[in-house]
């Protein structure tokens, strides 16, 4: 068994890691856009009409009421008969989180977005001119309520896993300082699943060996975390002891994409192969102009159904050929579909994921009997599509099949597709 060293204080200079996390996101940005709200038990809920009717974020007083996120509309009524039921607002969250953003950038340049509504933030070039960590928490904290009227909680700590930890810990608008000097006494204690990554499926497997704590996972032996997890339960092992290393990324790195996927749930169950083959052909669409946007090509394609017991069933294939090309997307798709679905119940939703995702410059061997002109026409075809799509809207042109209705829901998404002539 080879060993293992973990940091010691002193062996190491520690960062200075914040995580900070808005506090009730969509609700509070609800609240800041109409002040008549604020105080008040919110909920932001999907669209009943269009089968998205559950709790996405709650107020502060709402979730005093009890009600949680994943309610349905009727539930969180039933909870709370005076709750006011607001429908989500994107452009302004994304709108917000950039504000948010801006003011973490006079700190530093270190920012890791872990979502719309949470960020990493390194800050230990910047405590000679702002303070230590807590101080520079606490100064986000009255800066971003004084200039967007939105709270948040912040982690500081001298790696990324602590901080997330301690956003966790106490909300709202509070900060959590974990040290390594006292991270044993502070989060040992706590359960398995309060340390990220750990998942549900991942926190009853701990269970059935007795592992219980964050504590339990650090005193547990590596190898045996290894065993029960493979890798995952190693890396658990070193974050449970305070080892985690990983950087914060510069705010101007972007992830590289390892698939790209578009689902929707639709307004009305769908009964048959040439029903959820609609549906799939705008799915496909949407894919194919993504892959575009990032000059992106797909060597697998995914399908996955979700029926009305809510079961979900992925089937995956992978194509002759890379392409971001939707005709070749879709008849693949609907391909590894008819394959392998069994059509016992209904479908609720449809999501297509395009993933092994390579450079659209990669060079690519072609086989003998790979008909590359048609593969090339049919990109020309896209091309063009996209271009017109761009400069006149995405219902400019769209797949005939359309005519005879994809059951999808109307004015929530995007509703582009192919010409008859390309399906």
């Amino acid at each position: 068994m080879f060993g293992i060293i973990i940091p010691k204080r002193g062996d190491i200079m520690d960062r200075t890691i914040l995580h900070c996390d808005l506090n009730n996101f969509y609700a509070s940005v609800e609240c800041a856009k109409n002040p008549k709200l604020f105080g008040r038990p919110v909920a932001v809920c999907g669209n009943e009409d269009d089968r998205h009717g559950i709790v996405l974020a709650k107020s502060q007083p709402a979730k005093e009421c009890g009600i949680k996120t994943g309610d349905t509309v009727i539930e969180a009524k039933r909870k709370c008969k005076d709750v006011i039921i607001v429908h989500p607002d994107f452009e302004s969250y994304y709108n917000y989180s950039e504000q948010v953003k801006d003011i973490y950038k006079r700190y530093t340049d270190l920012i890791e977005p872990f979502g719309m509504d949470e960020c990493w933030l390194d800050v230990s070039g910047s405590e000679m001119l702002f303070g230590n960590g807590e101080h520079i928490a606490d100064e986000l904290r009255k800066t971003v309520q004084k200039e967007t009227g939105l709270t948040i909680s912040v982690g500081v700590s001298f790696n990324k896993v602590f901080a997330k930890l301690g956003s966790d810990m106490k909300k709202p608008d509070a900060t959590t300082v974990i040290s390594r000097k006292d991270f044993k006494e502070k989060i040992w204690r706590l359960p398995a699943d309060a340390l990220l990554f750990v998942g549900r499926k991942t926190f009853k497997t701990l269970q059935k060996y007795g592992v219980e704590t964050i504590g339990d996972i650090a005193n547990a032996s590596p190898s045996f975390m290894r065993k029960i997890l493979g890798k995952n339960g190693f890396d658990l092992w070193l974050y449970a002891n305070g080892a985690d290393t990983s950087p914060v990324s510069h705010m101007n790195i972007q992830p590289t994409l390892k698939s790209v996927s578009r689902g929707i749930t639709c307004v009305e169950s769908l009964v048959s192969v040439a029903e959820a083959e609609r549906v799939i052909s705008e799915l496909c669409v949407k894919v194919s102009k993504s892959l575009r946007q990032e000059h992106l090509l797909a060597t697998g394609v995914q399908v996955a159904v979700k029926n009305e017991s809510l079961t979900v069933q992925q089937y995956s294939s992978n194509l002759d050929f890379p392409t971001h090309n939707a005709k070749e997307l879709f008849i693949e798709a609907c391909c590894v579909l008819s394959k392998n679905h069994r059509w016992k119940n209904n479908v609720r939703s449809i999501t297509v994921r395009a993933y092994n995702l390579i450079s659209d410059t990669s060079f690519q061997q072609l086989t003998v009997d790979y008909d590359i002109e048609e593969h090339d026409k049919i990109g020309a075809i896209d091309d063009t599509l996209t271009q017109i799509r761009n400069k006149y809207g995405n219902d400019t042109v769209f797949c005939g099949c359309r005519l005879f209705g994809t059951k999808m829901p109307t004015g929530k998404s995007e509703h582009s597709s192919l010409p008859p002539a390309s399906f």
